[in-house]
């Protein structure tokens, strides 16, 4: 079939493209080689329609099948990694389109058809980006988008313990899962907005303490100038370098409030009675406590490092015009120190204000969300529980997947806009020097 090489049979080539992959290339192209490619592909995804369509049906109703020992779980598996083929599939298409309206552009151009050698050659080196990166896409669509969907999808089931365990039927629920935790006002909702609250908390205190904390040992090290300054920072940074699992575990131990080396010394200095103990990890408010000061014992010295590497950076200059201006050392900290270390490191602080939100292996390993509150035995959730904490008791004890999958959408929900709106509006970020 003959197409015209002034452009008017633009919409012939593109209406052909639409009907069948590849069938524009082989009739008014003569790319035969890339057009019998993509219309294999189209043939394929044809013949796999029926597949498809029963997957996705499953994915919709989750039915149970017991004949061939299909459960529901795998079944919504399944349906994700079906709808990820689907958009690829997709996406093939809408390239294969454009590369037949270009192909027709370039022979309006040249007034010529492209030969097999050519048309193999641009999709070796033109279109070198795409198929280059194509298989990270569908690496990236089934190794981390099905999953993430996945995990998602849960929260919108009742998929959950002992009822509604992998072995039995698992429906949809719509928003019942969102509702009951948000707005219940059941003991599973009070434990929420109790573990919620504490973990912004948290978050927000062990972020302030750990970054003023090495700010205020960075510059004091600084300012003394003294030679042994190097041993001091190496010391500080020690309780950062060791793995946070064993000294977790090693504080967990010395603030036992029976045999702990804490309280035992305290008892021998006289401080404590013979019979008396300070429940370091077993009262809720304390233990908390004890959690925010661990946590700057461990964690300050990277910001120590932080700060002192970004202070560097700062022109002595600034400070010599500043005493020969009269100012003193608080003023020179407060109006150029702070100002230009916030400046560069605001966007760390943001980092860190999210990672200790997610920050599993200091509360974990150190108290285990315990002790336990009123709640705690319905919702297994400790007094020091934070959320991420929390999930990994809703899964592994309770077999809540459900309502570990809505506090996971919900940390993501609220975090991330709120984490990337902050981030942009650094100055740093407006200036582009980040």
């Amino acid at each position: 079939m003959q197409i015209e090489p002034d452009g008017s049979s633009g919409k012939k080539v593109t209406v052909a493209a639409c009907c069948f992959m590849g069938l524009a290339h082989i009739l008014y192209l003569k790319q035969y080689i890339k057009g019998l490619l993509y219309a294999l592909l189209e043939l394929l995804f044809i013949v796999a329609i029926p597949f498809f369509a029963k997957k996705l049906f499953q994915l919709v109703t989750l039915p149970y099948n017991r004949e061939q020992k299909m459960f529901p779980v795998f079944m919504l598996i399944d349906g994700i990694l079906v709808i990820s083929v689907i958009l690829i599939f997709i996406a093939l298409y809408v390239i294969s389109v454009k590369s037949a309206k270009t192909s027709y552009t370039d022979y309006c151009r040249t007034k010529r058809m492209a030969s097999q050698k050519t048309s193999l050659w641009e999709v070796t080196n033109r279109a070198f980006p795409i198929t280059g990166l194509a298989p990270c896409v569908i690496m990236l669509l089934v190794f981390v988008v099905a999953p993430l969907v996945f995990s998602i999808s849960v929260a919108f089931t009742n998929f959950s313990g002992p009822s509604h365990a992998v072995a039995n039927d698992v429906d949809w629920v719509g928003a019942s899962n969102f509702k009951e935790l948000l707005l219940g006002g059941s003991t599973w909702s009070k434990g929420f907005a109790r573990i919620a609250i504490w973990t912004l908390v948290w978050a927000f205190f062990s972020t302030f303490t750990c970054y003023f904390g090495g700010l205020l040992v960075a510059v004091q090290l600084k300012e003394i100038g003294v030679k042994i300054a190097g041993v001091f920072r190496f010391i500080f940074i020690l309780p950062y370098a060791v793995p946070s699992v064993i000294t977790m575990l090693v504080w967990k131990n010395m603030l036992n409030g029976t045999f702990g080396i804490v309280n035992r010394t305290l008892k021998s200095l006289g401080i404590l009675g013979a019979d008396s103990i300070i429940p370091w990890l077993g009262n809720s408010t304390l233990a908390k406590v004890m959690c925010i000061v661990i946590n700057l014992w461990a964690g300050f010295g990277y910001f120590m490092m932080l700060t002192m590497g970004t202070m560097t950076a700062i022109g002595n200059d600034l400070f010599e015009a500043a005493k020969i201006d009269g100012a003193n050392n608080r003023q020179i900290l407060h109006h150029i120190t702070l100002p230009l270390v916030m400046y560069q490191t605001m966007p760390l602080i943001i980092m860190s204000f999210m990672h200790n939100i997610n920050n599993f292996g200091i509360i974990f390993f150190l108290t285990g969300g315990q002790p336990a509150v009123a709640d705690s035995t319905i919702t297994r959730a400790g007094g020091t529980d934070i959320l991420v904490t929390w999930i990994y008791n809703l899964t592994i004890t309770l077999l809540k997947y459900n309502y570990a999958s809505v506090i996971a959408v919900l940390i993501f929900a609220v975090l991330a806009p709120f984490a990337v709106y902050q981030f942009m509006n650094t100055k740093a970020y407006k200036e582009g020097e980040v």
